[in-house]
């Protein structure tokens, strides 16, 4: 049965000493808005994490397999809803009976849990179809500036012999890393009960396991590049209808962040320099269910 009601929700996380998220295009250094330097972590990376943890926690459990996952070939990913279904396909062409094009991309929802929760464009040379999924989510962005550091590595070793009699043996290489000292990072959500109940059927046990999956997926993540990251809150504003009763934004404005400790402009340190409040009053679990009627 498909989420009837509409939901929004605000994820914060932090990250000490590490790399949420480097850009490849600028050495892999943490991405960063040039306009105010606060750190950014795209939406593909928290989708990647939320899909590495549904597969870790869910890999035998039908219905719940990854679409988009490491070394996997989207061709053979479509492919398995046309032999399911026992019907042949046309190089990028959806079968042209309109009820059997549907029944394929029906599949392709119904036994993918990315594909059902974020939507897919599966028009590859064996085509699924495209859906638009119930769940998105925006880029995170730090709540202050964050000054990146550089720091620089050894390894006691190198990789080929001809480097190794360059050093006469030494075998000492130099390398570089980039490190975020701390971070306060958050993100806003949307998950529409419209595009459940029209296009995917993702259900009320899917949003169980997202929820689950933004609580625990940096504990299954760990990395020497990504140092420390911690889910720290979660607040989620339920609406009592699949339209919903109040615009986001405004939802978004009752979750406040202040800095609590720590000197008026320096960085912060820890998560404890700072106040996370909800319609005035402090947040002490991790997860927080706000009915909005």
């Amino acid at each position: 049965m498909s989420i009837k009601n509409r939901y929004e929700f605000v994820f914060l996380f932090d990250v000490t000493n590490g790399n949420p998220n480097g850009d490849p295009d600028a050495g892999n250094m943490p991405r960063l808005d040039p306009d105010s330097s606060r750190g950014l972590v795209s939406d593909v990376c928290l989708k990647r994490k939320i899909r590495n943890f549904i597969e870790l926690t869910e890999e035998q459990t039908p219905g719940f397999d990854i679409y988009v996952k490491e070394k996997s070939v989207l061709n053979l990913q479509n492919k398995k809803a046309y032999e399911a279904l026992g019907l042949a396909h046309e190089p990028k062409k959806l079968p042209k009976d309109k009820d059997k094009a549907r029944e394929v991309t029906a599949w392709m929802c119904k036994n993918f849990f990315d594909v059902r929760t974020f939507g897919a464009v599966m028009t590859t040379d064996v085509n699924s179809g495209q859906v638009r999924g119930p769940v998105q989510l925006a880029f995170a962005k730090s709540e202050d500036p964050i000054i990146p550091l550089e720091v620089s590595i050894t390894r006691m070793a190198v990789t080929t012999e001809k480097e190794a009699e360059a050093q006469s043996g030494d075998n000492r290489t130099m390398g570089r890393k980039f490190i975020v000292p701390y971070g306060l990072y958050r993100v806003h959500g949307f998950v529409s009960a419209h595009l459940a109940q029209k296009t995917t059927g993702f259900s009320d046990d899917d949003l169980s396991k997202l929820w689950q999956a933004l609580e625990n997926m940096f504990e299954h993540d760990r990395s020497a590049a990504r140092g420390e990251m911690v889910a720290r809150h979660l607040v989620v504003f339920k609406h009592a209808t699949a339209l919903g009763n109040a615009p986001a934004h405004k939802l978004f404005e009752r979750v406040t962040v202040e800095r609590a400790q720590g000197e008026a402009g320096s960085p912060a340190q820890a998560f404890a320099d700072y106040s996370v409040k909800l319609d005035g009053r402090s947040i002490s679990s991790f997860k927080e269910v706000v009915e909005v009627s």
